[in-house]
Order: C-alpha cells, then sequence, then structure tokens
C-alpha cells in the first residue's frame, strides 16, 4: 500500500468531489481545483423568480452504490440525505396513443402491468427481472469495482462459471434481447430505453445491459428532496470535514511532470493553475487526479507524448449523444405529467440513427424526457407553479449551438425547445402549456463544450457500446505518467453518477494496491 502524502484533484464535479473525500478521509492531504466558480459540474443548478433548476443528473438510481460510498466515509445516505420514493417511478407516453403507461415502484406491479399489456408478458417480465438481477450482481461483483488491473478478475470462478452466457450477452444487442421476448412495441421501448442513460441506443448497446431494468422495474427510483444539488453538497461538505481543501476559479493549465519514472516514463510532480485574480500558480503534489473531461485533461494539459489517450485514440471513439435542455417555470399545476415522463416516438430506430448515425440530425419528432420535480418537492417551485425539466436527446455537436434565456438561444437549440413544448402540450393533453411558461433557459451543445470542456460537446460522455465498455473501456491510470490518475465518466466503469463513485474509489484502490473485484471493505461504525 502507498503511503499517503499530497494529492491534487482537477474537476469539482461529483467525481472529482468523491475523489477528494475518499483520499482526504484515507489521510491524503488533498487539493480540489474547480474551473467554475460553483462545484458540481454537470449537476448543477440555476435559480430564478423563485424556481430552482436542477441542471444535469435527475435519475437516483443503484442505490446501494451511494450507501456504500457513505460508509467509506462513516455516515449514510439517510443521514446525508432527505430521499424518497417515486410512485410511479415514471410514466410514459407514447407517440399515437392516448393511453400512458406508469411504471410502478415495485417488481410485482411492474409485472401486473406487463401481464396487462400482452398476455404472457408478465411471466415474461419475472423471467427478464430475474436474469437483470443475476447479471446486476455479478457486475458489482466482478466488473464495476476493478479496474482490470490483473487478468485475475477476468478469470474468477463465478466469470468462468458464467462464461458462455456473458458472452452472449455481450455479442447481442440490447434491442434484440428485447423483442425476442416481448412482442408489444410500448414494452420493447421501456426496456430498451436504458440505453440512453448508457449514452447509446439498443440496437447499439450489449444485452448485459438489460441488468438496468432491474434498477427501475425492481429496485425503484429515488429522489433526493432539494434536489441533486444536496448530494453535491453533502458529498463537499464530507470531503472539508476530512481536510481536503476547495478551490473554486482556479483553472488548471498542465499536469506538471518530470523525467526519472520506471520503465522510461515520466512521474506526476503536480499541477500549473491560474486563479480567478489571473495569479499563475505551481501546487506540488506527489498524485494528480483528473476528475474532469478526460479528452481535455489528456490532450490540453499533457504533451502528446505523454499522452495515453491521444487525438487519434478519440477519433475512433463514440461520444455519446448531446443534449438540448429547457429548464422551464410553469404557472399553474401539471398533474397531467410524473415526476419522470417519458415520450417515446413511433419511429424508434430512426429516432435514435438520428443521433447516432452517419447523417446525424436533430430528430423531430425526438424522443423526450420531462422532469417534474415539483410533483415531489415543494421547495422547487413558487406555490400553484411547477418546475420542468426537458432533455431533447441530439447528435453530440457543438455545432447545434448554445442556449440562453428568453429563447435568445440559437436557432437549432430554441427550435428544438418548441417542438419538444409542443410535443408534451399535444402528447400529455395541456394545450396551453406554452403560454403558461415564465421562466425559459436553454442549454446547447456548444454549452457542455465551453463550460464543462465537454468532448464534442456530449452530455453524457463516451457510449457504453461494446467497444467501450467494461475493460475496453479507458482505463483509471495514466501509461505515460507515474502517479497521475483518472476518473469520471468517460473512465471506468462509467456513465452516470453511481458509475462516477465508483470510480472515485477505483483511484482510492489503486492507491491502497488493492486488486479486488469487489467494492472496497468499509470502516467499523
Amino acid at each position: 500500500m502507498r503511503a499517503p502524502g499530497t494529492a491534487v484533484v482537477v474537476g469539482g464535479g461529483i467525481t472529482g468531489l468523491a475523489t477528494a473525500a475518499l483520499l482526504a478521509a484515507d489521510g491524503w492531504s488533498v487539493d480540489l481545483l474547480e474551473q467554475r466558480e460553483e462545484i458540481g459540474g454537470r449537476a448543477g443548478s440555476w435559480e430564478a423568480d423563485g424556481f430552482r433548476f436542477d441542471t444535469g443528473p435527475s435519475w437516483y438510481l443503484m442505490p446501494e452504490v451511494f450507501e456504500h460510498f457513505f460508509a467509506m466515509l462513516g455516515t449514510s445516505a439517510a443521514e446525508q440525505l432527505d430521499l424518497v420514493r417515486l410512485d410511479p417511478g415514471y410514466r410514459v407516453f407514447f407517440e399515437g396513443r392516448d393511453e400512458h403507461l406508469d411504471i410502478a415502484a415495485d417488481r410485482d406491479a411492474n409485472i401486473a402491468l406487463f401481464e396487462s399489456v400482452q398476455p404472457g408478458a408478465g411471466g415474461a417480465l419475472a423471467a427478464y427481472l430475474d436474469s437483470a438481477r443475476h447479471v446486476y450482481d455479478l457486475a458489482v461483483q466482478q466488473f464495476l469495482y476493478t479496474s482490470f488491473e490483473s487478468s485475475a478478475s477476468l478469470l474468477s470462478a463465478n466469470i468462468l462459471l458464467n462464461g458462455p452466457r456473458l458472452a452472449g450477452l455481450l455479442t447481442r444487442s440490447l434491442e434484440s434481447h428485447v423483442a425476442a421476448r416481448f412482442a408489444d412495441p410500448r414494452l420493447r421501448q421501456v426496456l430498451g430505453y436504458p440505453a440512453v442513460f448508457l449514452g447509446t441506443s439498443p440496437d447499439r448497446a450489449p444485452s448485459m445491459y438489460h441488468l438496468m431494468s432491474w434498477m427501475d422495474l425492481a429496485d425503484g427510483v429515488l429522489y433526493p428532496r432539494g434536489g441533486f444539488t444536496t448530494l453535491i453538497a453533502a458529498i463537499a461538505r464530507l470531503a472539508e470535514q476530512h481536510g481536503a481543501r476547495i478551490r473554486l476559479g482556479c483553472t488548471v493549465e498542465e499536469v506538471r511532470t518530470r523525467p526519472g519514472g520506471r520503465r522510461g516514463r515520466a512521474v506526476a510532480t503536480g499541477v500549473t493553475y491560474v486563479d480567478a485574480t489571473g495569479t499563475r500558480t505551481q501546487l506540488d503534489a506527489d498524485v494528480v487526479v483528473g476528475a474532469a473531461d478526460l479528452h481535455h485533461l489528456e490532450t490540453r494539459l499533457l504533451p502528446q507524448e505523454l499522452q495515453t489517450y491521444p487525438e487519434s485514440w478519440w477519433r475512433k471513439r463514440d461520444a455519446g449523444p448531446g443534449a438540448v435542455l429547457a429548464l422551464l417555470g410553469v404557472d399553474g399545476a401539471l398533474p397531467e405529467l410524473a415526476h419522470h415522463s417519458l415520450f417515446f416516438t413511433s419511429d424508434w430506430r430512426g429516432n435514435f440513427d438520428d443521433i447516432f448515425g452517419n447523417a446525424t440530425r436533430v430528430p423531430d419528432p425526438a424522443s423526450i424526457y420531462v422532469c417534474r420535480p415539483s410533483a415531489t418537492d415543494e421547495t422547487v417551485a413558487p406555490a400553484g407553479k411547477e418546475n420542468l425539466f426537458v432533455l431533447v436527446p441530439v447528435p453530440a455537436d457543438p455545432g447545434i449551438g448554445r442556449g440562453g434565456d428568453d429563447g435568445a438561444g440559437d436557432p437549432a437549440v430554441e427550435k428544438a425547445v418548441d417542438a419538444a413544448i409542443e410535443q408534451v402540450a399535444s402528447w400529455a393533453g395541456v394545450p396551453d402549456l406554452a403560454s403558461r411558461v415564465e421562466v425559459r433557459r436553454t442549454i446547447g451543445p456548444a454549452d457542455f463544450a465551453e463550460g464543462l470542456n465537454s468532448w464534442q460537446g456530449g452530455a453524457l460522455g463516451p457510449g457504453h457500446v461494446l467497444k467501450q465498455s467494461a475493460f475496453f473501456r479507458a482505463g483509471n491510470v495514466s501509461r505515460k505518467v507515474e502517479g497521475l490518475f483518472y476518473a469520471g465518466y468517460a473512465t471506468r466503469p462509467g456513465i452516470g453518477l453511481p458509475m462516477c463513485l465508483i470510480s472515485a474509489e477505483l483511484v482510492l484502490k489503486r492507491l491502497r494496491e488493492d486488486r479486488s473485484t469487489g467494492p472496497s471493505s468499509e470502516p467499523a461504525a
């Protein structure tokens, strides 16, 4: 085990904060540098006229990952957050159909729902969820909490026993896996949509990811009252309680190195950053953790000869989707919408080809997502008003443009939002929705690129197609610079808040020289 020393963490999103907290709790002297004047990264917030919006993640899934993370810091999710179980977990609207489907908070109710839509689908869902749970448990114990340093992680008895099954799940698409079991197109869409959480489409995601359906159809969907900024604040608070120093307005310009590492490699010695006053400072450290966008870190903060993932590597990668976002403050109640609502187009394949295909464009109509946190949380909107977060998946392309306030964004962004508002109004039966919008702010792919240094303006990170999943995903350590580690959505294990927490733990495991495949041992209470 490496003795704790000094560490600098680059990036103040959830990954950077989690890494700073875990390292500080383990005895490291930690400085976290964030270029913006607020923490959170993608999980940010915006307020206007009494409305408070989360600007990023809005689904709280895999609660045991959060629980384990908090336990590593000597606390619990219950102590840090006020979690609410959503029922329905979410509502689904379908193009050309008057009726919607409400996905319930528990497995049995969803089995009954599937059976009511398609005779025999209830039993098929029960078997599907049993399989999903099995693969999910296998992933947690063998794949998610390992950086694949040792081949032993792939040669365990559990992996060898399940080898043929896993091979089939990796080489068959999620779309075909679902289609072989369910005939009704609505049920196929419900089971295929989790691919979007992974930054890809059902026909491009390996069927191994049917494990995602365990999370929302059986395990349920939670929400932290006060919004996801309460999660960010909790992790930042714990990091500081353990001694980490969080510095805002500090833009890192380079990772500093010296020669002399093993096998001719360089050695990380710290970073150079510019603070909010324009002062350039060198900060020494034994370890540097890049928790900001990996493309930016590799191609902008390191010279080419020290890049593990140079520009030529990125040209062969799948950037995942971009997003056009709308933050809408609405007058009056919107009972037609659940806390989470999904709107699925009938041309499912065409919609995804618009985003991920060779000739990309902003889909019209689009399969969109709408979050109405005011359905659950009275703190996010004034009395008698509603808070809506609208997400339109689009290609990862900064050329689509920036957003703005009150319709002042670039034309393609505002057009996509106008179409989404009209779509929600029509499909959910709220004909006067557009006239009731009092607050409007839009965000486009160029905002992700410029504000978060996001590669190609992507909203989530490199998609979980086969060549970017598990051990094929970017690693958590530089191969060219000793003492330089990576964490976040572009690295192992992947996209999503739980994965970001796990990636932070993988840095800790590397420093501890812990090659186990499951979660780290939690400290005694």
